[in-house]
């Protein structure tokens, strides 16, 4: 996935705690599904003339918060912000800052999410 932890909220005494693991998938399940759902509404809403759009600073802050995955999927089937030259400079900068700074944690979340099932 493509988030990342700040200060490390899964390690517990050096170990990974298997709920705090639980939760945080729970959170990246939630935040996928919400940014998904919002990029759906907001492509429905830019059919229909007069209703209300998703601000970009809310599908951006989405992403920042752990939906890129999401963002990423629905932009690419439902071929929506595609176009967008701002739009993508921004969604793409958040991309990379995201995998900079996963790259750049001792152990990836992928791991610690493994080792809460494990």
């Amino acid at each position: 996935m493509l988030c990342w932890r700040v200060n490390y909220p899964l390690l517990v005494g050096g170990r990974v705690d298997k709920q705090m693991g639980m939760n945080w998938l729970l959170y990246l399940v939630l935040i996928n599904g919400l940014t998904f759902f919002l990029y759906w509404h907001d492509k429905r809403s830019s059919q229909m003339h007069g209703a209300r759009r998703v601000p970009e600073a809310t599908l951006l802050g989405l992403g920042f918060l752990g939906g890129t995955p999401a963002a990423l999927v629905a932009q690419r089937l439902l071929r929506h912000k595609t176009r967008k030259t701002s739009f993508q400079l921004k969604f793409w900068a958040i991309t990379f800052v995201q995998l900079a700074l996963l790259a750049l944690q001792p152990d990836p979340v992928g791991q610690i999410l493994y080792r809460a099932f494990a």
